[in-house]
Parts: C-alpha cells; structure tokens; sequence
C-alpha cells in the first residue's frame, strides 16, 4: 500500500467509495467524476501504479480483473461500453494506481 495513494485510502476504508464489487483482490466502484451515465473504476487491491509495474507475477490478477470489467458491464446493463486504461502522465493518467475505467450509456458533458 501507499500511503499517499488515494485508492489506497479508499481499499483500507479511510475514504467513502460507492463500491459495486470487492474480493480480496480487486475492488470496484462508481467514479466520483464520471464521464458517462456509468462510469466504473475496477481496481487491484494491490498497488501497482502503472501497466509498467506489471509482471508475470501479475498474470491471474490481470486476467481476474478482465472477466470482472466483463461481468460488471453485463450486470449495469450496458449494451456497448469503452474500457480505458491511462498509462503514465503523459496519458492523462492523473492517479498511480492500476485502474480500468468501465463507461458506458450516455455521456456527461463538461460545463
């Protein structure tokens, strides 16, 4: 864990997240600044900040994650979605730690 890491503080309970799925390995919940009718973020309870962290290691967690985006998007009934992963800042990836956006239905336009 990182201590300075806002996911982090949301998986050791610190911070409120209106979670739709946890086990003991990943945890998912609504986005606080969605960008879609439903914005999911769908997070590894271990820190790793980036995809650059990944190892082999990480095989089963990664593949858990992907069945998990699958069945979350299924259960929020949505019949088209986008997967996003921002990589390094340079990607707009604002913060490090490994997490898949699941959007779908309508988009929420800026003001």
């Amino acid at each position: 864990m990182d201590n300075d890491c806002i996911f982090c503080k949301i998986i050791n309970g610190e911070l409120p997240a209106a979670k739709v799925y946890e086990d003991e390995e990943i945890l998912a919940f609504n986005d606080i600044h969605p960008k879609a009718s439903t914005h999911l973020l769908v997070i590894p309870k271990k820190h790793v900040a980036s995809l650059n962290e990944l190892s082999t290691a990480d095989n089963g967690l990664i593949s858990r994650m992907i069945l998990l985006l699958l069945m979350l998007a299924e259960q929020q009934g949505l019949a088209g979605y986008r997967v996003i992963v921002n990589n390094g800042p340079g990607s707009g990836q604002v913060v490090f730690h490994l997490h898949f956006h699941i959007l779908g239905g309508a988009v929420i336009p800026k003001f």
